[in-house]
């Protein structure tokens, strides 16, 4: 490929400076092109950075099987990348940046001080001494008639002809720091085939709480329990109730199949066992106890444990007399039925579920409809749960299309755009 490379570098431009966007453009200052990241926002990565506030989880440390399970559906399309790129070499490069990292009890990987400015800014630092230039406050508005790239900035609309481009605009959810959607109607004009955006890792409407339940208990998170799965495997965790519905860790790991059958019959049951360490048949000898003058309430706080959150769960399903039956109460408790029907919308997730169909770009990522035009990062068609697997796919395909598009450059190929 080096032989190939023409001896003036050629412009390559990164449109988006979130971690796809940023993984292209070091890759291709390595393999020697003049790079140009424009983004929307006045700084970059700015949804990185927030993600990092509560603690930077990196990636995720399960063997790589299980980690490529998480990405579902789309694990197939993404093998690739991940492969070349995952969990283990993400750590590496993160390491040669000077920022140790260390794995949590969970498996998830941070890195040590739990932020990510540090990251960022020996990151931006070693991409500003590779030669990578930075335009913000430049929004993509797609390409004029001689294939150039459109972007609106400080001082109006300006036209900037790139050898290669990569775009890697994120998907659709957190719109005010950056990932609006806004390019969807943009490809899809170019005759890009794009899987309409959906939300993903959000919480969901329920059929309706009790206006009592609601006020007593929104926000009010609910421990220990576990998600009974259609294929007989449980997940266990935990949620937060809302005013209006549920959300959290729990709820965010089965959002797709959740929205999915949403999607399919207008609702979907979640059923939960809210004491997973109990037998039915412990909880039925134990709810069947004599309790005296004791009030039921207090009757099963002290037998069984039951109060609170769950015990509102419980009286949400039962009518009066159902919870005062010792077996039916114990079943309910085992298998708790919840209707949800509707996940919130899109730009309350925390990422998005759809966009530029893999069918649509080659296996380098390259866009069939706009030779030379790269695509990265959330604006492809994949999800997956937190817990590191959004940010290291991310960071993978940014990877695949920043050597994409380098050897695009090598090739001499005609301007990336052009009609």
């Amino acid at each position: 490929m080096t032989a190939d490379r023409p001896a003036t570098p050629r412009p390559a431009v990164v449109v988006g400076g979130g971690p796809a966007g940023l993984m292209a453009a070091e890759v291709l200052a390595a393999a020697g092109a003049t790079v140009d990241v424009y983004d929307a926002m006045p700084s970059v990565a700015r949804k990185f950075l927030l993600a990092g506030k509560g603690g930077m989880n990196i990636t995720h440390a399960e063997p790589a099987a299980a980690f490529l399970a998480r990405y579902g559906e789309r694990r197939e399309h993404l093998r690739p990348f991940l492969d070349a790129f995952g969990a283990d070499a993400l750590r590496d490069w993160i390491h040669a940046l000077g920022v140790d990292t260390f794995v949590g009890s969970s498996g998830r990987v941070f890195p040590v001080g739990m932020k990510a400015a540090p990251l960022l800014r020996a990151w931006l630092h070693r991409l500003r001494a590779a030669g990578v230039r930075f335009h913000p406050r430049h929004r993509w508005l797609g390409w004029n008639a001689d294939g150039e790239l459109r972007f609106a900035g400080p001082g109006g609309e300006t036209a900037v002809a790139a050898a290669a481009t990569v775009l890697a605009l994120g998907g659709g959810s957190w719109a005010k720091l950056g990932s609006d959607g806004a390019w969807v109607p943009l490809l899809s004009a170019r005759g890009v085939d794009v899987a309409p955006l959906a939300p993903a890792n959000c919480g969901f409407d329920v059929a309706g709480w009790s206006a009592h339940f609601a006020e007593r208990f929104a926000g009010q998170p609910v421990k220990s329990v576990a998600a009974l799965l259609p294929d007989g495997g449980r997940r266990v965790g935990e949620f937060v109730i809302t005013a209006g519905g549920v959300e959290g860790g729990l709820i965010y790991a089965l959002s797709a199949s959740l929205r999915e059958a949403i999607a399919r019959g207008g609702r979907a049951t979640l059923t939960l066992d809210l004491m997973p360490d109990w037998s039915e048949e412990r909880l039925r000898a134990g709810i069947g106890g004599g309790r005296g003058a004791r009030s039921l309430a207090s009757h099963l706080q002290s037998r069984i444990g039951l109060k609170g959150v769950k015990a509102g769960l419980l009286r949400e399903v039962l009518d009066k007399a159902a919870f005062a039956e010792p077996a039916t109460l114990a079943a309910t408790i085992k298998r708790l039925p919840l209707v949800l029907v509707a996940p919130r919308p899109l730009d309350e997730a925390i990422s998005s579920a759809g966009g530029v169909r893999f069918a649509a770009v080659d296996e380098r990522l390259m866009l069939r409809a706009a030779p030379g035009v790269f695509c990265a990062g959330e604006m492809l068609d994949w999800e997956a749960p937190t817990g590191g697997y959004l940010l290291t796919a991310s960071f993978a395909t940014g990877r695949a299309a920043g050597l994409g598009a380098a050897d695009w450059l090598a090739r001499g190929r005609p301007a990336a755009g052009a009609a």
